[in-house]
């Protein structure tokens, strides 16, 4: 079995009987390889983890690969304020639910991009003005941003962290990848 990596790895030390967490991440591939080394760690994928004895156990100096949920969608407006509303293209849904973390980029218009936010809401109405589209309220402040959205190439993804409640101090390296082959 051979691993493709996905993106950037990342790592972050453990310490015996407390949580410590990664920095968020974009979900780009359906599995997150895992490495404790120094001692083994109880973790846990999730918006907002904190890991405890009850987590998913992995010894030390070993690694195990772990399920994720890939999630993103096409945006094509944003209405910035104190909440920032997203919109999705006509004809699609949100991929998304209320409490779940997303990041936000928006090709040529930086400025819109923001990393790790939760949503607060998910609208599905329609109503008579032909306004047929499904969006989302993340609760990012925006309302600085006074340039009209207009990035032909924005997307909405999902975002989540690890978190690792050590049994000893050591470290966790984590890396998405895509499994090619047979084990």
């Amino acid at each position: 079995m051979a691993h493709r990596p996905v993106g950037a790895g990342a790592s972050f030390a453990f310490s015996s009987g407390v949580a410590s967490t990664s920095s968020a991440f974009t979900v780009q591939s359906n599995v997150l390889r895992v490495v404790a080394v120094g001692n083994p760690a109880h973790v846990k994928i999730d918006g907002d983890p904190v890991a405890s004895v009850s987590d998913y156990y992995i010894a030390a100096n070993t690694s195990t690969t772990l399920a994720l949920t890939k999630a993103s969608n096409r945006v094509v407006g944003v209405t910035t304020g104190t909440t920032t509303t997203i919109t999705f293209a006509e004809g699609t849904q949100c991929p998304f639910g209320v409490g779940e973390y997303v990041s936000f980029s928006a090709s040529g218009q930086s400025y819109y991009n923001f990393t790790h936010q939760r949503i607060t809401s998910v609208d599905t109405s329609s109503s008579f003005d032909g306004y047929h589209q499904r969006r989302a309220v993340i609760n990012y402040d925006s309302s600085g941003i006074k340039t009209a959205f207009s990035s032909p190439d924005a997307t909405l993804s999902s975002s989540q962290k690890l978190s690792a409640y050590g049994v000893g101090a050591g470290l966790i390296y984590l890396q998405q990848v895509q499994i090619t082959g047979q084990a």
